[in-house]
């Protein structure tokens, strides 16, 4: 046990705890703006798949970074766009449609890997990128300020949506379709055309969140590349009460036990890896359980919206 409070190891809990927090920022902000606007997309997590495989299959024969990320978002926003027109246009029932989505995402992304790449390859992703002065700072620089370039986006990210949400009148119609949408549409608020916006950015951002794991963090593609981040990525939605300094909150608990447990098994501490594999999860179902009584959610969530009805 002592082997864990070593500065070494310590120091490698706080650089993995930001590393780790990187695809689950991009899902869950781009979650928030959904559901801020209304609808629930379960689906985050086959999105996120589709990200990571349309990033690596261009970078891998493309070697394009950029072009892998934008490839990402551009896949990411047409699924956001699919959940759109079943769950917007469609008003089929959006929980059931989230799944169907990350089915789909699970397949597709596993049938075109076997198709195109067949087995696991790598590439050269985004480089750790020490920030001027700060990297440089004694003991902390280098855990903080030596990233890659999708994980320093990430977090800027975050101050980001708070301004527009809070700060800007597109926030101001996303919140008033997600709490009164009949009123929203009586002042001329496009309803429908703001969810299709929010769910197209929040596909966009969980596609790069993927591509931050096939280009960035593991610099590889195979099947289920993402383990379950999208559908924790929609309960830090809820744990952070919808705000993006409170999902931003949620993401640095929930990788910072994601990082403990890691280094439990690395540094060989005597508990046994599966309970250490199952901390995270566990904090998952406590979290919950507790933002399910103090958080308020938007009024109109999972709601569909008709015109003229009440």
């Amino acid at each position: 046990m002592q082997q864990l409070f070593t500065l070494t190891t310590l120091l490698g809990i706080l650089h993995s705890t930001v590393r780790l927090a990187t695809p689950y920022l991009y899902a869950s902000i781009g979650e928030t703006f959904a559901q801020r606007s209304g609808v629930l997309n379960l689906g985050v997590e086959g999105v996120m798949l589709m990200g990571a495989y349309a990033a690596f299959y261009v970078t891998f024969t493309t070697g394009s970074l950029a072009g892998g990320v934008a490839a990402a978002a551009l896949v990411g926003a047409l699924m956001g766009l699919l959940m759109a027109l079943v769950s917007v246009s469609f008003r089929a029932e959006q929980g059931i449609s989230g799944i169907g989505l990350h089915l789909l995402g699970l397949g597709l992304s596993s049938l075109l890997f076997k198709l195109t790449l067949g087995t696991v390859q790598s590439v050269s992703g985004f480089p750790d990128l020490g920030l001027p002065l700060l990297s440089a700072i004694p003991l902390i620089g280098p855990a903080l300020f030596s990233h890659s370039l999708l994980t320093y986006l990430a977090f800027a990210l975050v101050p980001l949506a708070a301004w527009v949400l809070n700060r800007t009148t597109v926030g101001l119609n996303i919140r008033a379709v997600g709490d009164n949408p009949h009123a929203a549409d009586s002042l001329g608020v496009p309803v429908q055309g703001v969810r299709y916006a929010t769910l197209t950015l929040g596909g966009a951002l969980a596609g790069i969140g993927g591509a931050s794991l096939s280009i960035s963090a593991l610099n590889i593609f195979q099947e289920n590349l993402t383990g379950g981040i999208g559908f924790i990525a929609v309960a830090l939605v809820y744990f952070g009460g919808w705000r993006p300094l409170g999902v931003l909150m949620g993401v640095l608990l929930f990788s910072f036990v994601s990082a403990l447990q890691l280094w439990l098994q690395l540094v060989n501490v005597g508990i046994p890896s599966d309970l250490a594999v199952m901390l995270p999860y566990l904090l998952t179902i406590l979290a919950l359980a507790l933002s399910a009584r103090r958080a308020s959610q938007p009024s109109a969530l999972t709601k569909p919206f008709t015109r003229g009805s009440s």
